[in-house]
């Protein structure tokens, strides 16, 4: 029975997890990253995996068990507050979560290091397009030969550029990352706010989050509405620490002094970015010997905390329609129907994070007026993707019904 050869484009979570999927069924596969060499530095914030997209996948990929030396699970505490730390809601006290948490670099090298035999990962190779329908043109190299290539490389994916035309557009928002190396002795208050977890604060067209990482540091982001070329014309180097912070205390000058304090005692590196996202629904025609997933297929803003978790549930449902074909014959054109077939599974399955993400980012982010009166549609949107649709009119009842009475009476 012969098996397809498998190229992936970018060696990221989705990548990977497809990568090892197809590696326990003894499929070719051979994974292109543009990095030169593995590297585990932190790439950004905590990520939160869900019982039936993230760690579904980690179980079909046989990895469970070493993501849970990792994992934190006790790092489920969510706390959603105003601009002056006062509290929406709170949920999770660090015990027993069925979506722990762990470190973007652990769970890159957790997957990476499962890719034998060495040289799986093929580093350096920085893709610049795709030829006659299969052919990779790297910056010194070219391959071909393979029966399906899957763009995985993010948002900005060459491999999708080849089937469609359609690219991101900007979200409206800006992004600043930061750190406080040693939280618990120069912000203790703010500490203790975290409680292991995440504190998401909120202003009319701003957002402030603070996440406890793996080594007890603090992951900071903040984002705000902004022109797109805000990086070239606000009059400072967005990426240089002291100039980044005084410009966004200048943007917090209502804000709690416990919550300015993340941003005065920021230390170290500081990443500045536009939020790009692909539009809700969108869809592409199937190319034969081609396809995409992950940010590739529907990058999305970080407001729902989605992304990785579809980006796993993508890696393992392409696994199985490969392996299906495999098994069925494993000749071309089976291959590409078990490959169209997910398709149009997957522009039904992104459709709904999608327009969630989409949903939340609007409420919280582009809703004028007093902000508390945002808070049960953004949790709505939330809820809507783990209930069926005919429980919906229900459900913004139920939660406008609980806010109402949480608000006048408990707050």
């Amino acid at each position: 029975m012969p098996t397809p050869k498998i190229a992936i484009v970018g060696a990221g979570p989705a990548g990977c997890m497809l990568a090892r999927i197809l590696s326990l069924s003894n499929i070719s596969v051979t994974v292109f990253e543009s990095d030169s060499s593995p590297n585990y530095r932190t790439q950004g914030g905590t990520l939160d995996l869900h019982p039936t997209t993230g760690i579904a996948a980690l179980k079909d990929a046989n990895l469970f068990e070493d993501f849970k030396k990792t994992a934190r699970y006790d790092g489920d505490y969510y706390c959603m507050t105003d601009n002056k730390a006062k509290p929406f809601i709170q949920m999770g006290h660090g015990g027993g979560s069925v979506r722990p948490e762990i470190d973007r670099a652990d769970l890159r090298k957790i997957l990476a290091e499962s890719l034998l035999p060495e040289g799986t990962i093929r580093w350096g190779h920085r893709l610049k397009r795709v030829e006659d329908g299969s052919v990779l043109v790297f910056e010194h190299s070219t391959k071909s030969g393979f029966d399906l290539i899957v763009g995985c490389e993010g948002g900005w994916s060459k491999v999708r550029k080849h089937i469609t035309p359609t690219q991101p557009y900007y979200s409206g928002i800006g992004y600043t990352q930061l750190s406080i190396l040693n939280p618990e002795e120069t912000v203790s208050e703010l500490y203790k706010m975290v409680n292991r977890g995440n504190v998401f604060a909120h202003n009319n067209g701003e957002q402030l989050a603070v996440q406890q990482m793996g080594d007890g540091s603090l992951h900071m982001s903040w984002s705000a509405v902004r022109d797109e070329n805000w990086m070239q014309s606000y009059g400072y180097d967005t990426n240089e620490l002291e100039q980044a912070r005084q410009a966004i205390l200048t943007e917090m000058q209502d804000w709690s002094p416990l919550l300015r304090g993340a941003i005065e005692k920021a230390q170290g590196k500081c990443d500045s970015k536009d939020l790009y996202m692909l539009p809700v629904g969108w869809r592409w025609e199937h190319h034969r010997k081609m396809t995409i997933i992950g940010d590739a297929a529907h990058l999305m803003t970080p407001f729902a905390g989605e992304g990785v978790n579809v980006a796993f549930d993508d890696a393992r449902r392409l696994a199985a329609a490969i392996v299906k074909a495999t098994q069925a014959g494993g000749d071309a054109d089976q291959l590409n129907s078990q490959v169209t077939a997910f398709e149009e599974e997957m522009f039904v399955r992104m459709e709904r994070y999608q327009r969630a993400t989409n949903d939340i980012m609007k409420a919280w982010m582009f809703t004028p007026g007093d902000i508390w009166n945002v808070v049960p549609d953004a949790l709505l949107c939330v809820v809507k993707l783990q209930i069926p649709k005919i429980m919906h009119p229900l459900a913004y009842l139920g939660m406008h019904v609980w806010w109402w009475v949480r608000r006048n009476f408990f707050v």
